[in-house]
């Protein structure tokens, strides 16, 4: 039976999580961590993570940029593995994170689906063929009208991929309206769309000469992150100190 402590456990996603681990017979959460404690839940539920008293196997997180310098250090001091779903990290965030993976086990992934992990690799392969063909490649992420950081962690995640598989010789464009002149071939485009209730969007898209080839992940709901944080926390239970991510849960 592996332990967890939810950090974030009264948002939405946090409140999925526990519905899922309610129906594992190999997981069960020991606490809670949220600002908003007046929600009932059936484990106990901390204002910080800092006053968490509580014996545990592994912390999932589900919760604010603001809020992982305080998790980290908590994670490290006690020794315990981490699973790292919150986006918008800050680069001395990201860091630290990368520091906390010498001394814990940290997985971190900009996606928790196993669909979009999947999409990651076969991006990858694809722009090995289709970029040194002269394909243009942009990527368009959609999300709902609360979300706080653009473009998408999933969206950076995916030009990365691509970026990697071509040696890092690509660079970044989120906005095109302060230049007027023609595309850069060696850019990759990232647009954020927000609005009403999408759960998750993202397109990636080769274009060549007369003929365009996508590749396209809806999330229909958001019970498809909250089983992968259940998955890669049973997963991350345990492992010795390092940075994970969720090719090491499914096998990729």
């Amino acid at each position: 039976m592996v332990r967890f402590i939810l950090h974030g456990c009264n948002g939405k996603m946090g409140r999925m999580i526990t519905e899922i681990v309610r129906g594992d017979e190999n997981a069960v959460i020991a606490a809670g961590v949220d600002a908003y404690t007046a929600v009932p839940n059936d484990y106990p539920v901390f204002d910080s993570i800092t006053s968490c008293d509580a014996e545990a196997d592994v912390v999932v997180d589900f919760s604010t940029a603001a809020a992982v310098d305080d998790l980290m250090d908590y994670c490290v001091e006690k020794g315990l593995p981490v699973v790292l779903c919150t986006t918008g990290l800050s680069e001395d965030q990201l860091e630290k994170v990368e520091e906390a993976s010498r001394k814990i086990a940290v997985l971190r992934s900009a996606n928790m689906s196993l669909g979009i992990n999947l999409l990651l690799k076969l991006i990858k392969d694809a722009a090995k063929v289709l970029a040194g063909a002269g394909y243009d490649m942009e990527i368009v992420e959609r999300h709902h009208n609360q979300k706080l950081d653009a473009p998408s962690g999933t969206a950076l995640a995916l030009a990365d991929s691509i970026n990697e598989a071509m040696d890092g010789a690509y660079h970044y464009v989120y906005d095109r309206s302060q230049v007027r002149r023609k595309r850069d071939p060696m850019e990759i485009g990232i647009s954020a769309v927000r609005g009403g209730t999408i759960v998750g969007n993202h397109e990636v898209i080769f274009a060549g000469p007369d003929e365009v080839i996508e590749f396209t992940h809806t999330a229909y709901s958001r019970s498809v992150f909250a089983k992968g944080a259940v998955e890669a926390g049973k997963y991350l239970a345990g492992k010795s100190a390092g940075m994970y991510d969720m090719g090491d849960v499914v096998g990729l």
